[in-house]
């Protein structure tokens, strides 16, 4: 009996910041031999791994485990494994900060720190004493300042300047960690080291302005007897926002703003052109980031001004780069996760407004009629209704922000991008 012949497979790689079409001629024996093939074809260099839109569950993201549950044409998502997004992220990073600040404040319990090992030796001795005896530990100055110098300094690592509500869950993580350290009297156990860690925090900036870190040393050079036109310490103090990691970066190593901004003029010109060299523009833009963050926060430009500035920030792949640089996150992923956590609700919240009268209740009802004659219901579909009821429902007008093309505009636009891949039938 003839071997049944291999079927082509059509896939659509979805990376962090764009998709891209693939074509094999057959299905690989494996995982790890997509992956591979993936890896080659598209000069991605980082490990990762696939998740597919299962068709079982509504297009949900699955990971891809078994070859043989991927669909013939199908689409997959590639997930860098937690090394490769350190390594991408400190690569994104390494001419841009310094010091560099590549994680975000812990979502959960403040991670305190491993200290010095003479400290973490009486440390370990007074958690055994409180333990047994309920006896705290004799704090020395030497001792005190050790801790509060490493609680600064990780706290430093995550934000300059953190909330009141931060500091707290530090001292209260402390204190949970080293028991020993409760104060005597107190209802918290860890509000003296609150306000310890508040007052060292201060003295660490000042440490790190001599020290030359543009991110507090913006704030320098407040009213004093020397200068008593200048704004009191306290006011308008530039400090990042809540989402931002990276506020004001040093500037690279032998750079300055002449050269940057040279930098700046030649992205400009690079962007003019009708074939871009985006590999370029990307490069130049990492280096040129520090710049444009000084301009941003001290300048304060309008939108307009700061594109014109900037045009490469109009490129969509660009976008994405700098949303990462400033909070160390990807922005189509974090932005269509929690859509993806929000659709249910929205969907009911626009049938119950569709179901009653009214202009916007009619334009809701035609979205959704359309919506529903669809033969296919996924995870786009869904995305598509909700992004395009929500601004009906807000009565906002959407005239300038939504384009649509031809069924045979997108075919070219996406054939465009066709690699061709000769897959044998065992890898």
């Amino acid at each position: 009996m003839a071997a049944a012949s291999p079927q082509p497979m059509i896939l659509r790689v979805v990376e962090p910041d764009q998709a891209r079409k693939l074509k094999l001629s057959s299905r690989p024996a494996s995982v790890d031999a997509l992956i591979n093939i993936i890896k080659e074809q598209l000069e991605i260099n980082l490990d990762f791994d696939l998740l597919y839109e299962d068709p079982d569950f509504e297009g949900k993201l699955t990971s891809l485990t078994d070859i043989e549950e991927l669909p013939q044409k199908a689409v997959v998502h590639i997930s860098l494994s937690q090394d490769s997004s350190s390594i991408a992220s400190t690569v994104l990073l390494s001419d841009v900060s310094s010091p560099e600040r590549l994680s975000r404040w812990p979502p959960g319990p403040f991670p305190v720190p491993t200290f010095a090992f003479d400290v973490e030796l009486k440390l370990r001795d007074g958690n055994a004493e409180y333990k047994k005896n309920n006896t705290h530990l004799k704090l020395t100055r030497d001792l005190k300042h050790d801790i509060l110098e490493k609680l600064a300094s990780t706290i430093y690592g995550f934000k300059a300047y953190p909330s009141d509500k931060e500091i707290a869950k530090a001292a209260e993580a402390l204190v949970a960690k080293h028991p020993c350290l409760k104060e005597a009297g107190s209802e918290t156990g860890w509000n003296g080291w609150k306000n310890s860690i508040k007052f060292k925090m201060g003295n660490f900036r000042n440490k790190m302005r001599r020290a030359g870190c543009q991110e507090v040393t913006v704030n320098a050079g407040k009213r004093s007897r020397s200068n008593p036109e200048n704004e009191y310490s306290h006011s308008n103090i530039k400090r990042p926002k809540r989402a931002e990691v990276n506020f004001l970066p040093n500037f690279p190593q032998g750079k300055d703003p002449s050269s940057l901004e040279q930098l700046r003029q030649t992205i400009v010109e690079e962007v003019k052109k009708t074939e871009k060299n985006l590999p370029l523009i990307r490069k130049m833009m990492e280096t040129t980031f520090p710049l444009r963050r000084q301009t941003i926060v001290m300048s304060c430009p309008p939108v307009n001004e700061l594109m014109d500035l900037w045009p490469a920030l109009k490129i969509e792949s660009e976008l994405y780069a700098e949303f990462q640089r400033i909070t160390n996150q990807n922005l189509p992923n974090t932005f269509y996760a929690e859509l993806d956590r929000h659709l249910p609700r929205l969907m009911t919240l626009f049938r119950q407004k569709a179901s009653k009268t009214g202009k916007t209740a009619d334009a809701l009802a035609e979205i959704l009629k359309i919506h529903d004659e669809l033969e296919i219901h996924d995870i786009h579909t869904k995305r598509i209704t909700v992004l395009h009821a929500l601004p009906v429902y807000l009565h906002e007008d959407v005239s300038g922000f939504f384009r649509t093309c031809t069924v045979s505009l997108l075919k070219s636009l996406t054939d465009s991008t066709v690699y061709n891949v000769n897959c044998p039938s065992k890898y």
